[in-house]
């Protein structure tokens, strides 16, 4: 049983992986024996990252992307072959938030959030996706959000990048079905990360937020660890199209 979760041998981009959610999953894949491209915005960040990863005995190369930019993505894609040789698994992770009423939201935050979360994985995902249809297996996992199913004010951008998230997940799990290319999405509720750092300053915000959650508390970075590398081993051979949502049961009220 403990070989379905094994990674050895494979190799996974984690876009997004500078910090938060991202680093968490490079961490874990390359744990469970991946060698990992951390693809980050700031190469510093992801030169960090891989150092980190490095130390503790892993495999990992650092890439600065910009995900919303097709001639950079295609680069990525380029190092990620011409260092680890091939590419097994994609997260599509990457990704902003722009909070504010839609009235007096501007035009570039709307744009720029669908550029970064929805296009971003597109790009990636059509830019990846030759690698595993000629190989006819490989995973790709999209980080949706509690925000994909629900919403709450002044989440515009971010809550319909993310719904469309979960239906590009259904949509590419459909085409490449026939390929043995599992596609499935993560959806994570609040987690400790810098992307969530406006919200937990906010006492009163993030005590209306933690009292939403059944189990009581945000979650550790870490915890995306478990859900990430199931759906990138053969563990989850026969899943496609899903989405495993890790909210500490915020959904289920």
């Amino acid at each position: 049983m403990e070989n379905l979760f094994k990674l050895d041998g494979k190799v996974a981009i984690v876009t997004g992986a500078g910090s938060g959610l991202g680093e968490a999953m490079a961490h874990a894949l390359a744990k469970a024996g991946a060698s990992v491209a951390v693809a980050a915005h700031k190469l510093s960040d992801a030169q960090q990252v891989t150092a980190d990863i490095q130390s503790l005995g892993g495999k990992a190369i650092p890439i600065g992307v910009d995900v919303g930019d097709s001639a950079s993505v295609e680069e990525m894609v380029k190092e990620t072959l011409g260092s680890l040789g091939t590419i097994d698994i994609l997260v599509n992770n990457a990704g902003i938030n722009r909070r504010g009423p839609c009235v007096s939201m501007a035009e570039e935050d709307w744009d720029e959030v669908i550029r970064v979360n929805l296009k971003g994985a597109w790009l990636c995902s059509r830019a990846v996706g030759p690698v595993l249809l000629e190989k006819k297996k490989g995973k790709v996992i999209n980080i949706a959000s509690t925000m994909g199913a629900v919403a709450l004010p002044e989440r515009a951008p971010y809550a319909s990048s993310k719904g469309a998230m979960i239906q590009l997940t259904k949509t590419l799990a459909l085409e490449w079905a026939k390929y043995n290319i599992n596609v499935n999405a993560i959806g994570p509720g609040y987690f400790l990360t810098k992307l969530n750092r406006r919200l937990m300053d906010d006492p009163a915000v993030f005590n209306e937020l933690t009292s939403r959650i059944p189990m009581g508390r945000w979650a550790e970075p870490e915890e995306i660890g478990g859900p990430v590398v199931f759906l990138a081993s053969d563990a989850s051979n026969y899943m496609t199209g899903q989405v495993l949502f890790v909210e500490g049961g915020y959904l289920s009220w």
